[in-house]
């Protein structure tokens, strides 16, 4: 899944604890833990902006160069709730502005932008920068290839920063999604 033009300058695989840099935005330290070699996390009620237990690290400068941020996510409870999602959120100036997220919408699963259906268990996300662009890309489980879902524009670079975040949970149901093998590749 990887070419030679890449090169890995962050890695988190969840090996019992967080690696620096990262912080917490609304923590509720009941509803993360790390197991497995895995980053496990709460869906609950919350939407971008009220958003709970959303892991948050600044992003590279886009400004030099095109950067890949990658995930994978797991669903350990099929979603019930409209709109359950989890994935990679962008930040610019402090406020959410883009999001790839594997969603739940009207009884089907969903990597969103783009709407491409997404029916396996787990699945990469890879959302790939520019100075001012963002291309939205997933491996289904049982493939080796990314497929685009979505492209678009980015504001300029202003005190960046990438999350992994769940939101739009149930009330009263616990549902667990599962992050592995964070990585932020520098591609050109």
């Amino acid at each position: 899944m990887s070419s030679s033009n890449e090169s890995i300058i962050f890695e988190d695989n969840f090996e019992n604890k967080l690696d620096e840099g990262w912080s917490w935005l609304r923590e509720n330290p009941d509803h993360w833990r790390i197991q497995n070699n895995g980053l496990e996390i709460r869906v609950v009620p919350g939407v971008a902006d009220t958003v709970k237990n959303a892991l948050l690290r600044p992003a590279p400068n886009r400004n030099n160069g095109t950067f890949a941020i990658e995930v994978t996510v797991t669903n350990h409870t099929y979603p019930i709730q409209q709109y359950e999602q989890a994935g990679i959120t962008w930040y610019n100036s402090g406020k959410p502005i883009f999001k790839e997220v594997k969603e739940l919408i009207d009884g089907d699963l969903y990597i969103i932008p783009g709407k491409q259906s997404m029916v396996t268990e787990s699945v990469r996300l890879r959302l790939v920068v520019s100075v001012n662009s963002w291309e939205a890309q997933y491996c289904p489980e049982d493939s080796t290839e990314f497929q685009t879902a979505a492209t678009g524009e980015l504001p300029l670079p202003s005190d960046d920063q990438v999350s992994i975040q769940c939101y739009n949970g149930p009330e009263d149901a616990e549902h667990w999604i599962r992050f592995e093998n964070f990585q932020i590749k520098q591609l050109s």
